[in-house]
């Protein structure tokens, strides 16, 4: 595996975290480690953000572990966070409040500077997981894959 992100090598990290105030900032330094090595600064800083954002949100309103995957995928990146409640966010969680609201921002910041997100309640698997997946991709500035030479 490359370090150099126009090698156009597919990857992928997972972190599992405990229900612990610590999950988030261990999230974010984990996921800055795995972008710089990879030669991601350009979107680094956005990923920690979203991504400290969406376990935060899982510390507070889920009362067991959570995960994160980190993936590579042709030219975009997928964070993803799992948690154990299936119940997802509605609408108006995803907006951001208005004035210096130290809560309820995660949604509404996802909403703003991925590129594309979105999230599913887990229910009834046959591995017997529950809970939710949320996830965001970034794409811009995440260099594509070199061309194909025939």
């Amino acid at each position: 595996m490359s370090n150099d992100p126009e090698s156009g090598d597919d990857w992928e990290y997972t972190l599992q975290v405990p229900c612990d105030p610590l999950a988030p900032c261990i999230a974010r330094r984990t996921l800055r480690t795995i972008f710089q090595q990879h030669g991601y600064a350009e979107v680094a800083e956005t990923a920690e953000l979203l991504t400290s954002e969406l376990v935060t949100n899982a510390y507070r309103y889920s009362d067991g572990p959570a995960s994160v995957r980190v993936r590579r995928e042709g030219t975009r990146v997928r964070v993803t966070v799992w948690d154990t409640n299936p119940k997802l966010p509605g609408p108006a969680k995803a907006a951001l409040p208005d004035g210096e609201a130290e809560r309820g921002r995660g949604l509404g910041l996802v909403m703003r500077y991925a590129d594309s997100w979105g999230g599913f309640a887990l229910r009834d698997q046959p591995q017997g997981l529950t809970g939710k997946l949320i996830w965001f991709e970034l794409g811009d500035g995440v260099p594509a894959p070199p061309p194909v030479s025939s």
